[in-house]
């Protein structure tokens, strides 16, 4: 049988950065050489604009894709109990494993707070770590809050790689 070696760096190689995944988002001219609109050379990058888009789409958004997305908002006036923070989890989980099956989430991490004075002021903070299934050594994140406004996705800049129970923090 064969066992996977998780102490080798990279399990994903991005070996060519000429070689471009995805579009960086938001939508920008390049300066460089990887075409008309910026791009991101790494798989990480790539996933965690997936992961921004996925969060930032309501469900039945999309034309022809009436189950792609996440209905986060409906939980925004909700009462603040173990019971809502499990059903966000749920629906997360649920979702991520429809849409992005190769991403594994580690932890999700959720924060609301409520305003007495004025209810267009609560605010529900989602944090959610996750990694590429095939690269387990690899944690990046990324924070969604969601206030009456609507949502904003904040890519938190640091993606963490364990190796050998040591945690190097690199930008990106």
């Amino acid at each position: 049988m064969a066992i996977l070696n998780t102490n080798k760096r990279p399990l994903v190689n991005d070996r060519d950065e000429l070689v471009f995944i995805g579009i960086d988002l938001p939508f920008r001219k390049s300066d460089g050489t990887e075409g008309w609109f910026a791009s991101t050379s790494y798989s990480i990058d790539a996933v965690k604009q997936n992961v921004k888009l996925l969060l930032q789409t309501r469900k039945g958004e999309r034309l022809m894709q009436p189950n792609l997305g996440l209905d986060l908002h409906k939980f925004l006036f909700e009462p603040f109990t173990d019971d809502l923070v499990l059903s966000i989890e749920n629906d997360i989980t649920e979702t991520f494993g429809a849409w992005l099956p190769f991403v594994t989430i580690q932890d999700i991490s959720i924060d609301m707070s409520e305003s007495t004075d004025d209810i267009s002021n609560n605010t529900l903070s989602i944090q959610i770590v996750f990694n590429l299934t095939q690269d387990p050594l690899m944690l990046a994140s990324i924070t969604t809050t969601i206030t009456a406004d609507g949502a904003e996705v904040t890519d938190n800049p640091t993606t963490t790689t364990i190796n050998d129970n040591i945690i190097n923090n690199t930008g990106g």
